[in-house]
């Protein structure tokens, strides 16, 4: 029998919405870390310690048993004149809107015990970029009060006000120091509950916590009823596939707009549980096929939110589309420039790709005349300030004093770096910018042609066909067989390589000819770690393969890659990242596969190392599994005519796959793919199914 590592992060995350919980694994909040329960990007909770006369207990097992629910086992250490072992301590945990938590103790000795449980609760009320710089500020006032068994904490800073009321039922409690203390006596056999209930309150709204420790009122097994369903003899690509399903449910996002509810996918547990631009968008189109309601959500929410005005503040420009929004203490007094943040120079056209792809989705030619006029601002933006110098290409460079160095997907500060080493400096026109500039005015044109404004098509597909010669005779090194990863502040390539050039397979701005050269590269030993692409070459000098995006492997990354390989006919390849993702899988606790791992080359003896502050679950990690199913069955929804594409090419090492309740437009399918034969129709209408690629998805 073979032996596996499993991977996995030494600590307990759920929450349901804005509200998370992040502990270690015996339910405690140790108080010296960034744990805690979190609401609306305030910490309530910074410390949470349970004790047996004034000693800790000793953990048997915890986890998290739903993305909403958490139990905890532990038993009593010897203490006073009690034997180790004698007592069972559970605690379970339940989260929708506030928290309940449940404490049953059970004596399973043969004599009588008494002792005394205490928890120690401290609240905060951190923002939360103060808890993920380590800061501890002191701006507003905490105001505890205690009534029979009722804890109330209340935050006030101006007109910032957070607040907790913790009720306590099913038993007495004192409180004093900061600690709840229960006096408890139980005979042999007998067994002892309380349950302690965590409203959460923002301003004058009070989200009440679940009334028991239940299935949640928007549960997962509702979720999995609706959503796309996968079957197949691969236990290992299945499983990776139910448990990014479980993840995204997880971290649906509920939001208004317009008075109508929507929802949207949270980036990631613990610290980007909120709106973003571009990671919203990218998982939309990751998971069309999961649940396509993720890209009209991402829509609606981000074209509300849409920059109507200059502010360098925030690095807003007309019709951009905005990076992330917070509602924390920071945000509400502009401590911080998220309310939202623009300083993303890839979410404007990815909210184009997202819209056509939604649209081919589901058919509804009433989505393309609801965001037209933000679709068309998009447009402007793109041609205007995301054109900084009028030169034809993409560049970014923050406003905002203190504004992101770096505004795709690679932001961290030292992401972008010349082959020597040194950071690229001014405007920086990535090459993957380019192509998703081309790729939207591409699918625009489309949409004009169907809005009846054929002039408006015509500009749009003359303007990419421009870009395509331009870009192709700037970015690309004949020599490497590569494309430049950016231009620098002077225009000169910057020819490092490294994984964005894969994103422009997935575009389309790739010639034929020069496609294969390109996969060559991306699948060469420098660059495929044989657990996914790297985001660096290990030749270059900044290699780093612990680093956060300088060597390590992103899934997410990995799946555009793999969607750009079968775009242009590279099927083996796309496969072959396909199953170094899942194998990666494979290693992390219950599948769940963090936001990235280390790049280190995988041997016989080695398995992913999950970098440090990953996290888990995150949406575009777990969207990955979706597109990398679409790039090995060539799934292409064309809904607004009645058509679903599948161009199938299963691997040998996955040689079955079915689908059940996957939807186009109106219409939904069962539909089995087998390796060598063609797909089978199990439900749905087979007429409506076509074997071949989309029309207009064929690169040039």
């Amino acid at each position: 029998m073979s032996f596996k590592v499993q991977v996995g992060p030494p600590r307990i995350a759920i929450h349901q919405a804005m509200t998370v919980l992040v502990c270690d694994p015996d339910g405690q909040i140790a108080g010296d870390d960034q744990h805690g329960l979190f609401f609306r990007d305030t910490r309530i909770i910074g410390a949470w310690n349970a004790s047996i006369d004034g000693v800790p207990w000793d953990l048997l097992s915890g986890g998290a048993i739903g993305y909403d629910l958490a139990r905890v086992f532990l038993t009593n250490p010897a203490v006073s004149d009690i034997k180790r072992g004698t007592l069972a301590f559970v605690l379970a945990r339940a989260i929708d809107g506030g928290m309940h938590e449940d404490l049953d103790i059970a004596n399973h000795g043969g004599k009588p015990v008494a002792f005394t449980l205490r928890i120690r609760i401290q609240t905060d009320f951190a923002d939360l970029f103060d808890v993920k710089a380590r800061r501890t500020p002191n701006r507003g006032t905490v105001t505890t009060t205690w009534a029979p068994n009722t804890l109330t904490a209340a935050y006030r800073n101006q007109d910032f006000r957070r607040g907790l009321t913790i009720a306590i039922e099913g038993a007495a409690a004192t409180y004093a120091d900061g600690a709840l203390t229960f006096a408890i006596a139980l005979h042999p056999g007998e067994s002892w509950h309380a349950c302690l209930r965590y409203d959460l309150t923002d301003g004058d709204e009070t989200l009440t916590a679940p009334l028991g420790f239940a299935e949640p009122r928007d549960s997962a097994p509702d979720w999995r009823d609706s959503v796309l369903k996968i079957e197949t003899p691969n236990a290992a690509f299945q499983q990776f596939c139910a448990q990014a399903s479980d993840d995204l449910a997880a971290l649906r996002l509920p939001m208004t707009v317009d008075g109508k509810a929507v929802t949207m996918p949270a980036a990631g547990l613990p610290w980007f549980v909120a709106p973003f631009g571009r990671d919203s968008l990218i998982v939309s189109l990751q998971a069309m096929s999961l649940y396509s309601d993720f890209a009209l959500g991402s829509l609606a929410v981000l074209g509300e939110w849409q920059a109507d005005g200059y502010d360098d503040r925030r690095d807003a420009e007309p019709g951009k589309i905005m990076h992330e929004l917070r509602y924390g203490e920071m945000a509400h007094f502009k401590l911080v420039p998220h309310t939202p943040y623009y300083g993303t120079a890839d979410a404007t056209p990815l909210f184009l790709i997202a819209l056509h792809e939604a649209w081919k989705a589901t058919g509804d030619t009433g989505l393309l005349e609801r965001h037209l006029a933000h679709a068309e601002r998009a447009l402007a933006w793109i041609d205007t300030d995301g054109d900084r110098d009028g030169d034809g290409f993409q560049e970014y460079q923050a406003r905002a004093p203190g504004g992101y160095e770096n505004m795709a997907w690679k932001d961290s500060g030292d992401s972008i770096n010349h082959p020597d080493g040194t950071p690229v400096r001014g405007p920086k026109a990535l090459c993957e910018l380019q192509g998703y500039v081309y790729d939207a005015w591409i699918r625009m044109a489309e949409i004009f042609d169907v809005l009846h404004q054929s002039e408006k098509a015509a500009a749009l597909r003359a303007k990419a066909a421009a870009l395509f010669d331009k870009f192709n005779a700037t970015f690309w090194d004949e020599a490497e067989g590569f494309y430049a990863l950016t231009l620098d502040g002077d225009k000169k390539p910057v020819f490092s390589v490294a994984s964005n050039p894969g994103h422009l397979l997935w575009s389309g701005i790739v010639p034929r000819d020069r496609a294969r050269r390109v996969v060559r590269g991306l699948m060469a030993p420098d660059m495929f770690s044989g657990w996914g692409v790297r985001t660096l070459s290990s030749r270059h000098v900044c290699y780093n393969p612990y680093s956060y995006q300088n060597g390590s492997v992103w899934p997410h990354d990995n799946s555009l890659i793999a969607l750009g390989m079968r775009r242009y006919g590279f099927a083996a390849e796309a496969a072959t990242i396909a199953r170094a993702v899942t194998d990666a899988a494979s290693y992390f606790e219950s599948f769940q596969i963090p936001e990235l791992y280390a790049g280190l080359t995988r041997d016989r003896l080695s398995f992913p190392v999950r970098y440090a502050g990953a996290n888990v679950p995150q949406a575009w990690a777990a969207g990955s599994a979706f597109a990398l199913l679409q790039a090995m069955l060539g799934i292409a929804p064309d809904a607004p005519n009645n058509r679903l594409y599948v161009d199938p090419a299963l691997p040998d090492w996955l040689p079955e796959v079915t689908l059940r309740d996957l939807r186009c437009g109106g219409n939904r399918y069962d539909i089995r793919f087998r390796q060598g034969a063609p797909p089978e129709v199990l439900a749905g209408d087979p007429a409506t199914v076509v074997t071949g690629i989309r029309p207009g998805a064929e690169p040039r």
